[in-house]
C-alpha cells in the first residue's frame, strides 16, 4: 500500500535506533557548555520576522531567499527561526536579564528552518546547537568562547579539524573596507550574478560570501579586511591570537572569512571538519557588538557560535567516535498463566518505580515467543514466571550475556536482591557500558 504522506524534502526523522547518537552530541555540548559557566535557554520557534530582517541583515542569503514567513490572522508576519542568536537577544532583552550579574552566558539546543537546495549536511530542517555571551569586550571572552567549542569538539572525539579566525572590524574600519571593495567590483560589475550586484551598496561584503563560482574566482583577490582594520580592531585581534596560542590552540588566520550574517563584529570564527566533504563547516560563530542595541536594548558586547547537530553526527560517524551505548531492557520477566501475569505486572510496576527498565508481555506471546523478543530487545536478565515458581516464591533470574542462572526470591526485597545482582554484573565487566 502506497504512503499517503512523506516527510517534507529537505528534512530527515530521528528513529529509536538513532537516538543514542543524538543523546551523545546533546549530553556532552550541554555538560560542557555548563563547565565553562553557560546555563540553558528557550525560546519559541518563531518570531516577528522584522526581528530577523534587522539582525541577521536584508542583504544575507537568509533573509532574501531561505526564511520561511507565514502571516497569522490579523496580518502579522512570523518567521521560522533562521538561527539562534537574534531569538536569544530577543529573550535576554525583554527578559531583563542582562540587569542580572555579566557577563552573562546561555546555551541552548534547538531547531533552525531555512529554504536551502536539500543535500548531504545541509537541511532545511536542522538542529543547533549553541551558546551567546552578553558583557564582555575582552579579547578573554573571544578566546573562551573559542575554547568551549574546541573542547565539544574534543569531548565528542572529533579530531580533523581545522580552526579559521578572522576580524571583520568594527562599523567605523569596515566601511574604508568597504569602499575599496565597491571599487573593486566595479571592475567586475558585467560578471557578478544579479544578486551580487544589488549587494554592491547596500554590504559589498556579501559578495565574498557568494555561491556562485564566477562570483568566488573574482572575490579572490578582493581587498582583504585586516588591511584596514583601525588600531583598537587590530590591538584586539592580536591579543586574541597571542591568547590562543598560549593555550595551545591551533588555527590559520583566514581573511575571506565574513560568516553569512550580517550582525557579526570583529572577531568571526569556523572549525571546519576535512571527514565530511563539501559541507564541512561544523562550528560557526564570532562577536555581534552592536545587536543588542539595534533591537533595542542598552550597547552592549556579546558573542557566541552555533554548531550544526546534523553535521557534527556525520562527521562522528566518518571518523568512528564513540556514542554512547543504547540503553537496553534490565529485565525482561517472562509469563505463564493468569496468576503468574498478575505477579508479572506487579513486579514490573516494582522495578519501574525504582527506576529499572522492564518490560513484560502485552502481545499474547507464547514463552518462547517471548524469550525470543527479549533477545530482540537486548534484555540483560530475564525471569520466567510460572505456577510451580509462583507456589515457591522463587524464580531464576537468567543473565543473558554470560548465560548463567541465580535463584531469586520474589517477596520482600525482591528489588534489593535483583539491584545487587545488576550492580554486581556492571563491575564485573559483563554489562560493560549499556548500564547508563
Amino acid at each position: 500500500m502506497e504512503l499517503i504522506a512523506k516527510r517534507p524534502n529537505g528534512t530527515k526523522d530521528m528513529i529509536p535506533a538513532e537516538a543514542h547518537k543524538w543523546h551523545t552530541v546533546e549530553h556532552i555540548a550541554s555538560e560542557t557548555a555548563e563547565c565553562f559557566g553557560f546555563k540553558e535557554i528557550r525560546f519559541p520557534m518563531f518570531e516577528e520576522t522584522g526581528l530577523f530582517k534587522r539582525s541577521v541583515g536584508d542583504t544575507t542569503d537568509v533573509v532574501q531567499k531561505e526564511m520561511y514567513t507565514v502571516t497569522a490572522k490579523g496580518d502579522d508576519s512570523f518567521t521560522l527561526r533562521p538561527e539562534g542568536t537574534a531569538g536569544t537577544v530577543r529573550a535576554v532583552l525583554q527578559n531583563g536579564l542582562l540587569n542580572d550579574a555579566l557577563p552573562l552566558k546561555a546555551y541552548y539546543i534547538i531547531s533552525c528552518f531555512r529554504h536551502e537546495k536539500a543535500q548531504k549536511g545541509r537541511l532545511r530542517e536542522f538542529h543547533q546547537f549553541g551558546i551567546e555571551m552578553f558583557g564582555s569586550k575582552s579579547y578573554l571572552a573571544d578566546a573562551d568562547v573559542i575554547a568551549l567549542a574546541q573542547t565539544v569538539l574534543e569531548r565528542l572525539g572529533i579530531k580533523n579539524t581545522e580552526l579559521n579566525i578572522n576580524s571583520i572590524g568594527c562599523p567605523q574600519c569596515r566601511q574604508k573596507y568597504q569602499d575599496a571593495l565597491r571599487e573593486y567590483f566595479s571592475a567586475y560589475k558585467d560578471k557578478l550574478c544579479d544578486t551580487c550586484l544589488s549587494r554592491m551598496e547596500k554590504n559589498p561584503m556579501r559578495i565574498l560570501d557568494c555561491k556562485s563560482e564566477i562570483c568566488s574566482d573574482i572575490a579572490k583577490d578582493a581587498p582583504i579586511i585586516l588591511d584596514y582594520l583601525c588600531e583598537e580592531c587590530n590591538e584586539h585581534f592580536e591579543n586574541l591570537k597571542e591568547n590562543l596560542t598560549e593555550r595551545g590552540i591551533k588555527f590559520t588566520v583566514n581573511p575571506k572569512i565574513v560568516r553569512g550574517l550580517d550582525y557579526y563584529t570583529k572577531t568571526v570564527f569556523e572549525f571546519v571538519s576535512n571527514s565530511i566533504g563539501a559541507q564541512g563547516t561544523i562550528c560557526g560563530g564570532g562577536r555581534y557588538d552592536g545587536l543588542v542595541e539595534q533591537l533595542g536594548g542598552q550597547p552592549t558586547p556579546a558573542l557566541g557560535f552555533a554548531m550544526g547537530i546534523e553535521r557534527l553526527l556525520l562527521t562522528m560517524e566518518a571518523e568512528n567516535c564513540e556514542f554512547f551505548a543504547p540503553k537496553t531492557c534490565d529485565v525482561y520477566i517472562a509469563a505463564m498463566g493468569k496468576a503468574a501475569e498478575k505477579k508479572t505486572v506487579q513486579l514490573v510496576n516494582l522495578l519501574r518505580d525504582e527506576g529499572y527498565h522492564a518490560e513484560y508481555d502485552v502481545m499474547g506471546r507464547g514463552l518462547k515467543a517471548q524469550m525470543k523478543y527479549a533477545d530482540k530487545i537486548g534484555s540483560k536478565f530475564t525471569i520466567v514466571l510460572g505456577d510451580n515458581e509462583l507456589e515457591k516464591g522463587t524464580a531464576k533470574l537468567k543473565n543473558m550475556a554470560k548465560g548463567e542462572e541465580t535463584e531469586i526470591t520474589l517477596g520482600d526485597g525482591f528489588i534489593d536482591r535483583f539491584s545487587d545482582m545488576l550492580i554486581g554484573d556492571m563491575f564485573d565487566g559483563s554489562l560493560g557500558d549499556n548500564l547508563f
